[in-house]
């Protein structure tokens, strides 16, 4: 689900992703966010989804995914790595390594991010102290 102003562009994103054979693996609704759940250091999905009214990671600000305005694509191929070089989700782990090519990781300048900056949106592997590697938003945040 996404916000109705951006729904077109990111529809526009995921035609061309199609006819470039980027393979994303599950397509759904977010996992409901659950204030008291202690982590998601055991989540093993692979769900590439947008809406979820939530704070940002480790924060108490919203997330602009909870204003639709923000994907989340291939969680485990493409994980969240914290400054120390840790990421969220422990069934990411051999997915730090950037250098590396695997089938469904996003790299700096393949088809999703060039198709994501052709409609205006920031990647989260362009952030400088973290890295939201599965991440791309409206609003670059």
């Amino acid at each position: 689900m996404l916000n109705e102003r951006v729904a077109g562009d990111v529809l526009w994103v995921f035609r061309r992703l199609f006819r470039h054979d980027f393979p994303i693996r599950d397509v759904a609704l977010a996992h409901r966010w659950h204030p008291t759940r202690p982590s998601d250091w055991y989540d093993t999905s692979d769900r590439t989804a947008s809406f979820n009214c939530r704070p940002v990671t480790n924060g108490t600000t919203l997330s602009q995914h909870s204003y639709g305005w923000a994907v989340d694509i291939n969680p485990l191929e493409n994980p969240y790595v914290r400054s120390d070089g840790s990421v969220l989700r422990a069934a990411a782990r051999p997915y730090r390594d950037r250098t590396r090519h695997r089938v469904g990781m996003i790299h700096p300048g393949d088809v999703v991010v060039r198709s994501f900056a052709a409609i205006g949106w920031g990647w989260g592997g362009n952030w400088q102290t973290i890295k939201d590697y599965m991440h791309f938003s409206l609003t670059g945040r």
